[in-house]
């Protein structure tokens, strides 16, 4: 089943301001007009979901906040690295966030559960459309939308899927597929994209063209790949479930979960993996995926931190961390 692979939909799209410099060459100034456009885009717009948003300004949030923010996937690391300027609207459930003077004026995001391309890309769409009706884009007839970095040209969609990949991971599969995927203009990558490692056997499948190509052909090209994934997925992990060493190894991780006193970021996210897995396969029944993946997210340093209210050193942290598994799974 593609829910035990594929955790998470993301549809970004990437627009520009059609009368101001792109945000590298943009002044303070210039920041705070785009910022208020944008803003009053989405708030004195006719549409209920207008309500749901909040106004953040990124220089009012702690470090630990934006981190966290990142760890949570609603904003690029990139984002947070200058804040003077910048703003996110974001709305209740955190699925839609839109990121202002990012690398392009507007960094418009939906993220959906499980496999939900179509629904994310309609949901985006949506949004995209309300914040036309009232914003001039920088649009060309010939490249389309147009963007800082070339490579985001054309749609200005990157669509992607969050991955558990344990059995291709273990296998030592990945390096071949992700050569076989640059050839069909996709990409496999850490949870956290360029740049990032993979923790947890999480990975992101991504669409890499955006020039010459519809959003409905991206996306469809996408969901295939995706399907074909979740089914080489699923083969390895029926060889691998029926190892009584990969057996012991996963009860054995339950057992560390629930008992252990201290918990470092990246045994947690090893050992829910194993979980995680061991709940795909039959083996564990006690414990639910939904539980794995919220724990997965609240695991993170600076989410830990911000959720405890209170400042924790990198010790504090891993006993927090202990603590807040035990009580969830035992």
């Amino acid at each position: 089943m593609s829910s035990d692979v594929v955790i998470s939909t993301r549809v970004r799209l990437a627009r520009n301001l059609r009368d101001f410099p792109f945000p590298c060459r943009l002044s303070q100034q210039g920041r705070e007009k785009v910022t208020e456009k944008v803003k009053s885009a989405l708030k004195d717009s006719n549409s209920p979901i207008a309500s749901d948003f909040s106004f953040i300004k990124m220089s009012e949030l702690t470090p630990q906040q934006g981190v966290s923010l990142v760890e949570k996937r609603i904003v690029s690391p990139e984002f947070i690295s200058d804040t003077e300027g910048r703003a996110l609207l974001l709305s209740k459930d955190e699925s839609l966030s839109i990121m202002i003077n990012e690398e392009d004026h507007i960094r418009l995001q939906v993220i959906r559960d499980g496999l939900s391309l179509e629904e994310a890309y309609d949901t985006a769409d949506k949004l995209d459309t309300l914040l036309d009706e009232n914003l001039d884009y920088a649009f060309d007839k010939k490249l389309g939308y147009l963007t800082q970095c070339p490579t985001n040209l054309g749609t200005g969609m990157r669509a992607s899927v969050m991955l558990h990949l344990p059995a291709l991971e273990k296998s030592r599969a990945i390096s071949r597929i992700a050569g076989n995927l640059s050839k069909l203009g996709l990409t496999i990558r850490g949870a956290y994209g360029e740049g990032s490692e993979p923790n947890g056997a999480m990975y992101q499948l991504s669409n890499q063209v955006t020039l010459g190509i519809s959003e409905k052909a991206a996306i469809e090209n996408l969901k295939n790949i995706t399907n074909q994934l979740v089914a080489q997925e699923n083969q390895a992990r029926d060889r691998l479930a029926k190892s009584i060493e990969v057996q012991d190894n996963i009860s054995r991780s339950l057992g560390i979960l629930k008992s252990a006193l201290v918990m470092t970021h990246e045994e947690a996210l090893s050992l829910l993996s194993n979980v995680r897995f061991g709940i795909a396969s039959g083996q564990i029944t006690e414990v639910s995926t939904e539980t794995v993946d919220k724990l997965m997210k609240a695991v993170e340093p600076a989410t830990l931190t911000v959720n405890s209210n209170k400042n924790l050193s990198a010790h504090d942290r891993d006993i927090e961390r202990a603590k807040l598994l035990r009580e969830t799974l035992s």
